[in-house]
């Protein structure tokens, strides 16, 4: 009666689990290829999204600051009446002021988020609350360079209908430091559209 011989083949086995190892390392390299771009495409848009509101800093700074200081005063006047114009005269210049000093406060304290995003740019809830935030403030600020915007308008040319004068021509210099305070704010104006299309493009998921 033959004996019968049983034979384990152990390297078959061990070759097969290294080719599975293999092929589960490729696939994970090939999903790590393929979203890296992603990664780095929109940690590019954060950087450029920080830088952005870097200068909407200063920017909105400028502008209140600008504004806060408008004030003349002509070098003539009577015994009993002084002819002088300041920001302080227009409420509209005065929520001016204070408008854009609140975006740029806004501004400063949005940095940390901005910070966030760019270390982890696939974050969803920082971004989200950038978008949110800052579709609010594009409204304060365009609503402030507005209303500026008219009483600049009204200064320099007047209206008829109504009987006011242009005041422009006597107080040139007032007219001018609030007319550069109103084009500092409508310039962050189009930095905060910016900012709202990057985040928009970031939270795009395809």
């Amino acid at each position: 009666m033959a004996k019968e011989s049983t034979t384990i083949d152990i390297g078959e086995t061990s070759t097969v689990t290294k080719s599975t190892s293999h092929a589960l390392v490729d696939e994970k390299k090939k999903g790590f290829v393929t979203a890296a771009p992603g990664g780095g495409y929109k940690r590019g848009l954060t950087i450029f999204d920080f830088l952005l509101r870097l200068a909407a800093i200063g920017i909105t700074i400028g502008a209140s600051s600008v504004m806060f200081t408008a004030e003349e005063t002509l070098p003539f006047f009577t015994q009993f009446l002084q002819f002088q114009a300041g920001y302080d005269d227009f409420p509209t210049f005065q929520f001016f002021v204070i408008a854009i000093a609140i975006v740029a406060s806004y501004l400063v304290l949005s940095l940390p988020f901005s910070i966030v995003t760019i270390v982890r740019p696939l974050a969803v809830a920082p971004r989200l609350i950038l978008l949110i935030s800052d579709t609010v403030v594009l409204t304060l600020t365009t609503a402030a360079a507005a209303a500026a915007a008219s009483i600049v308008y009204l200064a320099h040319n007047g209206n008829a209908n109504t009987n006011w004068l242009p005041i422009c021509q006597q107080f040139g210099d007032f007219c001018q430091t609030a007319s550069t305070a109103v084009v500092a704010a409508s310039i962050s104006v189009v930095f905060f559209i910016l900012l709202i299309v990057i985040s928009a493009i970031v939270l795009k998921r395809h």
